[in-house]
C-alpha cells in the first residue's frame, strides 16, 4: 500500500507529539528507537552505515546497519529494503549529500504507517532518527515543542538479548573502467582483484552509453544492459574526460563505488580549474597565469616573474604539451603559437632550483603509502618517466606529505598522485592526478600497491566504522 492511501486511512484527528518520541520501525527489526520530530526538515532520516546497494538494477535493495541505542556503539542490527529513489537530500547546515531512499513502516503509539526515509551517518547528531514533515503530514502529527515521550514508553532493555551483527563480506564484482586493459596498472588491479576472490571486469569507456532514471539508472554495453558493480575503478584518459566523466556519475547512481568521483576527476583534469582550486585550499604552487587575448602576451610573462617560464597546455598529460621557454623571445613565440592554434594553456613560473627533478605522492584515503622522485634525463626539464625520466625512492618531510594529502582531500580524491616540486621557498604543489600510474612508483617501493588499493575498496564497502581511532575487528 502507498503512502497516500494508507496516511487516508489513518484518523482523522490529529496525534499530539512530543520534539522527540520514542519509535518502532518493525519492518526493520528495530522495536525502540529515540527520533527527533523535525518541522525544519521535509525528508525523514535514520542513522545508517555499511550502506551496499545490491539486486537487479531495476529493482535495487539495500542492506545497512543501524545502531539503535544512542551513545551506544557496540550493538549494531543489520537491515534489508527495497531501493525506491536515489536523490539529493539537504541538511539543515546546508550540506547536499547523495542519499539511498527507502520505504518502511513507521510506528509511534497506537498508529503505523509507510514513511519514506534517506539513509545517511548521523553518528555526530543526538538522535539516531529525524521524522520530517512529509512523515507528519501523513499522520496529523501535530508537535508540542516544549514536551517529549508523550506517547508509548519503550526502553532499549528490548535489545538485551540480541548479539550485534556483522556486515556480510562477499566476492565482489569491480568494474575496471579504461580503454587501456592490458596496460601494466591496469593488469595489476585486475590480479589484485582476482587473488582475493573478486569478479573485476575491464569496460571500454566510449563504448558505454545510459539509460537516465532516477531509479533504474542503467549503463549499457555493447547491446547489452550491463549488471550491478559494487564497486568502479575508473581509468579514463584524458581525451575522453567529458564522456568518462559522464559514465563514472551513471555508474554512481546505480549505487557502486566509484574510487574517484566523477566531479573530482574533472577537477583534476582541467588544468585552470586544478589550479584555481589549489589556490583556494591555499595549497603553495608556482606562480600561474592564463589569459586569452593576445593583446596581453607581454603582461602575462611578467606575471610569472618573466623568462624562464613554463607553457602547458590545458588539455595535456604524461609531460605531453608542456614546453620551456628560456628566454622572453622564445616565450612570446610559444605563446603566439598556442594561441594562433586556438589552444588553450597556463603560463606558469619555471622553479630551476627543482633540477629537473619533482616528488611523486601516491595519496589513497588520507594516507600517503608510497613515493618516488622523478628526475629528467640530460637536457630535458620534464621528469615524467613517460618522457624518459627515471625514478628512485625517496623520503618526504612531514610538510610535502601534510601538503599531498591536503591536495588530494581538496579535490575530493580518493586515490590520487600528487606532483610536489622541491623550491628554495618550500614545497610548491605541481599537479594532482586522478588516475596515477602504479609501475615506476611501484617498483620502487617494492609494495604491492594494486593489493592496498582493492583492500581500501573492501574497507570502504565492508568495515565497520572508527571508533575514537580504534577500528572495530572485521568479521
Amino acid at each position: 500500500m502507498d503512502i497516500k492511501n494508507q496516511s487516508e486511512k489513518l484518523t482523522a484527528s490529529s496525534i499530539t507529539v512530543g520534539w522527540r518520541e520514542w519509535v518502532k520501525l518493525p519492518k526493520l527489526g528495530l522495536d525502540a528507537i529515540h527520533a527527533k520530530i523535525d518541522t525544519g526538515a521535509k525528508t525523514s532520516a535514520l542513522h545508517a552505515i555499511d550502506i551496499e546497494t545490491f539486486g537487479p538494477i531495476d529493482r535495487p535493495k539495500v542492506r545497512f546497519g543501524v545502531k539503535p541505542i544512542d551513545a551506544n556503539e557496540d550493538l549494531v542490527i543489520y537491515c534489508t529494503a527495497s531501493v525506491i529513489d536515489r536523490r539529493y537530500v539537504t541538511s539543515s547546515n546546508g550540506e547536499s549529500e547523495f542519499r539511498t531512499i527507502i520505504q518502511t513502516e513507521l510506528a509511534i503509539g497506537d498508529e503505523s504507517w509507510p514513511i519514506e526515509v534517506s539513509l545517511t551517518n548521523r553518528e555526530n547528531l543526538m538522535h539516531r532518527m529525524l521524522i520530517g514533515r512529509e512523515a507528519m503530514d501523513a499522520a496529523q502529527l501535530v508537535v508540542e515543542p516544549s514536551e517529549d515521550y508523550l506517547l508509548e514508553k519503550l526502553s532499549f532493555d528490548i535489545y538485551k538479548n540480541v548479539k550485534t551483527q556483522s556486515p556480510v563480506s562477499r566476492a565482489l564484482r569491480i568494474g575496471l573502467l579504461t580503454m587501456e586493459p592490458d596496460n601494466y596498472s591496469n593488469q595489476q588491479f585486475i590480479r589484485a582483484s582476482e587473488e582475493k576472490d573478486h569478479v573485476i571486469e575491464t569496460i571500454q569507456t566510449t563504448s558505454c552509453y545510459m539509460n537516465i532514471n532516477s531509479l533504474t539508472a542503467g549503463l549499457h554495453y555493447n547491446g547489452q544492459q550491463l549488471p550491478r558493480f559494487d564497486a568502479i575503478i575508473p581509468r579514463i584518459g584524458a581525451q575522453i574526460t567529458s564522456y568518462g566523466t559522464s559514465i563514472v556519475r551513471q555508474f554512481d547512481m546505480t549505487g557502486a563505488l566509484c574510487l574517484n568521483s566523477a566531479d573530482s576527476i574533472y577537477r583534476s583534469r582541467d588544468k585552470l580549474l586544478a589550479h584555481q582550486v589549489m589556490a583556494r585550499h591555499g595549497l603553495p604552487m608556482p606562480i600561474t597565469a592564463f589569459a586569452s587575448s593576445p593583446k596581453n602576451t607581454e603582461d602575462l610573462i611578467k606575471l610569472v616573474n618573466g623568462a624562464p617560464l613554463v607553457v602547458k597546455l590545458l588539455k595535456s598529460s604524461q609531460g605531453k604539451g608542456v614546453v620551456l621557454a628560456e628566454t622572453k623571445k622564445a616565450a612570446e613565440s610559444v605563446i603566439d603559437a598556442f594561441r594562433g592554434i586556438d589552444a588553450d594553456f597556463l603560463v606558469q613560473e619555471f622553479i630551476g632550483e627543482s633540477e629537473g627533478s619533482d616528488i611523486r605522492c601516491l595519496v589513497l584515503g588520507n594516507k600517503v603509502i608510497a613515493t618516488m622522485r622523478r628526475s629528467a634525463e640530460p637536457g630535458e626539464f620534464r621528469a615524467n618517466i613517460h618522457q624518459g625520466g627515471s625514478a628512485e625512492k625517496v623520503k618526504i618531510t612531514k610538510e610535502e606529505r601534510q601538503m599531498a594529502v591536503k591536495a588530494a582531500k581538496a579535490f575530493g580524491l580518493s586515490l590520487a598522485g600528487v606532483d610536489i616540486l622541491r623550491s628554495n621557498k618550500g614545497p610548491l604543489l605541481l599537479e594532482v592526478n586522478s588516475s596515477p600510474g602504479l609501475k615506476g612508483i611501484a617498483k620502487v617501493n617494492d609494495k604491492d600497491l594494486a593489493q592496498e588499493i582493492i583492500t581500501y575498496i573492501e574497507n570502504k564497502l565492508f568495515m565497520p566504522k572508527r571508533r575514537n581511532g580504534k577500528l572495530r575487528s572485521k568479521p
